[in-house]
């Protein structure tokens, strides 16, 4: 048997073992070992001398000294601090309260809560069981539909993987090699699009069917001033805490390690002033977060070990050349791409499809002229649909587990399909206008003023680069190089904000 075959093999018993339902870290790490000794197997050695040894330890140590990734756990203690600080009760009745008289205003008031939750938890599971105790009895009490009930809790839950900050955004980051910084301006328009058509069809189908969702009963004697309180005690610091971290982190003023570090401390503190903050509850978020942290760690040294024998082995080679012997267009690849992540949306969760099955695909990209950071919007957008798919949608089971006895899970599959038309047109708009994903890292970080500054600098190869202690890289020195200085510049995009859009000018007006 070829090598090649040897790796189509491998990926073969990968798939086969999920199924199976083996743990996938674990998994991948035991056929990259027991492959690459096969790959890398010399007679004149002893077993313990195999290079998947050196391989395997190697891709541990370049995992644990990885900075992009230092964010993740930050992140993930600032989201189950919050969600442990009983502040989402209290933000559903400011928002339902303020709102009440837009048509359906406890499913905007859900949405939107959900929303504002999952984008500082980024944690799937929690906002929908949370939601599902909280807003979905009590929309189902006000007789709401159960079905517009169920897809309002269970597609407002799954924002969180793709309006920053984002922990899905911060590992494609890691596996592709693009900017965290750019990729979350580049999430910001299509994630906001995408809640936007959310609310936008919840409006309209109550306006066409006030049936499905009556006006709630005893909200019209609170006041504007009491209103307000609520707003401002409730909506005011959680929004507070997620634009600061976010902006931080856009305008350049900190990294996103450094900004999930302030919103760790903020989710301390808001939990704190909420009296919510305790011991035993500081206990659980440590070590919730300490378990996430390592499945993730485990997945990528399992994932860089298991692509880096069956690229070895000939079986990256295999399938792109497949791919490029279909003789697609640039859409068509995008398009084909993008069914398959939609198809193994349903096994896998998102962290498998980044970790393992989309670095198969980064090395096309360069063929087909695609952008990472494009190709990266468009996967966070579409893993919106594994979490919303039967057979395998989890916000669906996650919301079944709180759901009242009487509702089926038919019944929030149903409730799920129209939001699902709502990311395939999101991910249509992204086709058609890809100005969706670029406008704001063009409008941010406009390259062409840093472009002419180095044209300024003289080209000596005795002085060192100053882009180099920025992670920039070094100028060759030679004139054979110009064309390849040229990509540099266009390539070499700074993370911080342009300061004409701080005074309301545009990218453009400087060219």
């Amino acid at each position: 048997m070829s090598d090649p075959a040897v790796a189509l093999l491998m990926l073969g018993l990968f798939i086969v073992f999920i199924f199976l339902g083996f743990p996938i870290a674990f998994t991948l790490m035991a056929m990259g070992i027991m492959f690459g000794t096969y790959a890398y197997f010399d007679a004149a050695q002893s077993l313990l001398q195999n290079k998947i040894f050196f391989l395997f330890t190697q891709n541990i140590f370049s995992i644990m000294n990885n900075d992009v990734l230092i964010s993740i756990p930050l992140f993930l203690f600032m989201g189950y601090i919050i969600e442990r600080a009983n502040i989402l009760d209290r933000l559903f009745l400011s928002l339902q309260v303020n709102l009440r008289h837009i048509p359906g205003s406890m499913a905007v008031a859900a949405l939107i809560t959900c929303a504002l939750f999952a984008t500082a938890t980024g944690i799937v599971g929690a906002v929908v069981t949370l939601m599902g105790l909280l807003a979905f009895p009590a929309m189902l009490k006000a007789g709401y539909d159960q079905k517009l009930s169920a897809g309002v809790i269970a597609a407002g839950g799954t924002l969180g993987i793709l309006i920053p900050p984002s922990i899905m955004l911060i590992v494609y980051a890691a596996t592709a090699g693009v900017s965290v910084v750019k990729l979350y301006a580049a999430a910001m328009v299509p994630g906001f699009l995408l809640a936007g058509l959310y609310l936008l069809y919840v409006i309209a189908r109550v306006v066409i069917n006030p049936s499905l969702a009556p006006k709630p009963k005893g909200l019209d004697n609170i006041g504007i001033g009491q209103s307000i309180y609520l707003l401002v005690t409730a909506f005011l610091p959680l929004a507070l805490l997620i634009l600061t971290v976010l902006g931080s982190i856009l305008f350049g003023l900190a990294t996103p390690s450094e900004a999930a570090a302030m919103g760790s401390l903020g989710g301390v503190v808001l939990a704190v002033v909420y009296r919510a903050f305790s011991w035993q509850r500081l206990r659980e978020a440590v070590f919730l977060t300490a378990k996430t942290s390592a499945m993730v760690c485990y997945l990528f040294v399992g994932s860089w070990t298991f692509s880096s024998v069956f690229s070895y082995l000939g079986g990256e080679s295999v399938i792109k050349e497949f791919v490029l012997g279909m003789d697609l267009n640039t859409w068509q690849f995008l398009i084909l791409t993008q069914v398959i992540i939609f198809v193994l949306g349903w096994p896998l969760e998102w962290s498998e499809i980044i970790i393992i099955f989309v670095p198969i695909f980064l090395p096309m990209l360069e063929h087909f002229n695609v952008d990472p950071l494009f190709f990266g919007i468009l996967i966070a957008v579409n893993l919106q649909t594994s979490f919303l798919t039967p057979p395998m949608a989890m916000s669906a089971y996650y919301l079944k587990g709180v759901a009242p006895p009487h509702v089926q899970l038919w019944t929030i599959f149903r409730g799920c399909f129209p939001f699902l038309g709502m990311v395939f047109l999101t991910l249509v708009l992204m086709y058609v206008a890809p100005k969706l994903v670029y406008w704001l890292p063009d409008l941010m970080y406009n390259p062409a003023n840093q472009s002419q500054q180095e044209e300024e600098i003289p080209n000596d190869g005795s002085v060192m680069n100053p882009n180099f202690l920025s992670g920039g890289a070094a100028p060759t020195g030679t004139a054979d190089s110009k064309e390849e200085e040229e990509d540099d510049k266009k390539s070499d995009e700074s993370n911080v904000a342009d300061p004409k859009f701080l005074l309301g000018g545009s990218a453009d007006e400087k060219k």
